[in-house]
């Protein structure tokens, strides 16, 4: 009962991952992105194995179909997985096996791919890339969140009669680094994807801040005196 948007940013080439779930520390299990390389993941029936295994391969060139490919081959446990991968240069696919459970399906366009399992229903997948694309222009961040939260408002996982609460979400995305841009994560939360927009909103205030504190730490203003700071600027 998961459901994700995975995109890149086609002005900046940004790389991210919105995820949303009723299970817990869906971050470390649904993480799988590296710059200047692509963005995949396996879930329903989580094999961890595969996001590396699709990084290695994606870094060698292949292109997300060829990836694909290879990982559904080469898995005997295929037929329960999800797995959607994104490479390089925006090409995005998805695999949704037959054993995966309730409402299974993806959506693939340039350079994303809104898939779920123990959806409501496939609106919902729908939902997922109509809010991703709703403002090309936004930050990927952004854009990732707004699909996520489009997916929950669509009525998220569970069945008509019975919804599933998003107790885990995070947030990740990638420049040109070899570390994250972003890597926000809420577990154990009875509005995770809420609170998740809510910890993002917060994170912006601090980011530069951070930044360049790393940067200059002989001239960095103490995080006390900046939230101080910042605290009267929101006066």
């Amino acid at each position: 009962m998961t459901y994700t948007i995975l995109g890149r940013c086609q002005r900046t080439a940004r790389l991210g991952i919105g995820i949303a779930t009723f299970s817990i520390t869906v971050g470390l299990y649904c993480n799988g992105v590296a710059a200047n390389t692509g963005v995949t993941i396996s879930q329903a029936f989580v094999n961890q194995r595969n996001n590396r295994l699709a990084l290695r391969l994606l870094k060698q060139g292949f292109t997300a179909g060829s990836v694909l490919a290879q990982l559904v081959a080469n898995d005997p446990d295929e037929e329960y997985r999800q797995i959607g991968i994104i490479d390089r240069s925006g090409n995005a696919v998805a695999h949704t096996g037959p054993r995966t459970r309730g409402w299974s399906g993806h959506v693939t366009g340039d350079s994303y791919v809104a898939f779920g399992n123990g959806l409501v229903g496939p609106h919902v997948a729908d939902a997922i890339a109509a809010g991703f694309l709703a403002e090309p222009e936004a930050d990927l961040e952004h854009r990732l969140l707004m699909g996520i939260e489009a997916g929950r408002d669509a009525g998220g996982q569970g069945t008509v009669d019975r919804h599933k609460p998003e107790r885990s979400a995070a947030l990740i995305v990638y420049s040109q680094h070899d570390y994250a841009d972003i890597d926000l994560r809420v577990d154990l939360h009875a509005t995770a994807i809420e609170e998740l927009r809510r910890v993002w909103l917060e994170y912006k205030k601090y980011e530069a801040y951070y930044h360049d504190r790393g940067r200059n730490p002989r001239g960095a203003v103490g995080q006390e005196a900046f939230m101080a700071k910042l605290a009267a600027a929101e006066a």
